[in-house]
């Protein structure tokens, strides 16, 4: 019986954390179904919450030993993942990785463990569904779930299980983990792609199940949205320079952004320099309304704002990471 493997096989479940008192105790909640049925242990690793995160941890840790609230120094994800495997990852065969931000279905953990036994993945990963509340998140979610803002990715779109490149990170043998030397710290962002190109040049398998997802929950605002898609363009930016492995044609598309923009200003000496700048921002647009009309959606328009945002935040930051590079680079 697969439930009598799963209980034999110890996991850790790490949640990187921050400021997360809103959503930290329902998600431990709903990760109690694994601690049941696994042999498990939940770390919390946070990177200094100052609104009550670590306190109601703590107090969960006092009824229930199984889950711990483990102090992140340097804050970033990457390293919380590397600092509880360290601390704890040398009693437990797979580490899990929940996002703090996000929901799951209550097997999420045993179904991620059943995949692993059956295709002895090295790592398990899972597409993402995006769900938003508010219009703004809304609009995004229906971006970043459609073609015009994931660029057809199969970690967003889902897809049939199958051995990938990449995907969303939820489930690592801690001993492929340890051998390529866990997460790079100095990522901040793309960090599961980077490890991920390292597992696949050293061998390991990656499985992208069909068997279980994640839900997300996006940006609720242009800021912060901008500001995240920014950090995704420059984490995108050092994986090349890292490893010299070149974006794919759904990921070069958006780095023409911000160089077609800049070239708009050029219009002051020919209008035709306008043109490129023009002709994206009306794709965006009518593949917008083009997705209001086809899925019935209203918020397809305002989809495409969120998309564009996407778009121009990655090409910045993907252009500012080389740039600064090679100016570090000169010096």
């Amino acid at each position: 019986m697969m439930t009598d493997v799963c209980s034999s096989v110890a996991c850790l479940i790490i949640i990187p954390c921050l400021n997360e008192a809103k959503h930290i105790e329902p998600l431990i909640e709903k990760l109690g179904s694994a601690l049941d049925q696994l042999n498990a242990r939940i770390v919390v690793a946070d990177g200094g919450s100052t609104d009550g995160t670590r306190e109601i941890v703590g107090r969960i840790s006092e009824t229930d030993p199984r889950v711990i609230l483990l102090n992140n120094p340097r804050r970033i994800q990457s390293a919380a993942i590397n600092l509880a495997v360290k601390t704890f990852g040398r009693d437990y065969e797979y580490l899990i990785r929940i996002d703090a931000h996000g929901d799951y279905p209550t097997d999420f953990c045993q179904r991620l463990v059943e995949e692993a036994e059956v295709t002895q993945a090295d790592s398990v990963v899972v597409s993402m569904e995006t769900i938003g509340f508010g219009i703004f998140q809304k609009a995004t979610a229906f971006a970043q779930n459609s073609k015009l803002g994931n660029g057809g990715s199969k970690h967003r779109e889902g897809a049939k299980g199958h051995w990938t490149d990449h995907g969303h990170h939820a489930l690592m043998r801690i001993a492929a983990f340890e051998t390529v030397g866990g997460y790079d710290e100095t990522f901040s962002h793309n960090e599961d792609a980077e490890l991920d190109y390292r597992l696949k040049k050293a061998g390991f398998g990656i499985w992208m199940t069909d068997k279980t997802q994640m839900i997300y929950y996006p940006r609720s605002t242009v800021g912060t949205l901008f500001r995240q898609y920014l950090g995704y363009g420059r984490g995108r930016a050092k994986n090349i320079l890292k490893h010299g492995s070149m974006p794919n044609l759904r990921q070069m598309l958006p780095l023409a952004v911000v160089p077609v923009f800049i070239g708009a200003f050029l219009a002051v000496l020919s209008w035709i320099a306008v043109i490129p700048f023009s002709l994206w921002a009306a794709a965006c647009v009518g593949y917008g309304f083009w997705m209001a009309v086809g899925q019935r959606n209203p918020y397809g328009p305002l989809a495409a704002l969120s998309a564009m945002v996407m778009h121009f935040a990655w090409s910045a930051g993907f252009w500012m990471e080389l740039l600064n590079f090679r100016n570090r680079k000169a010096s």
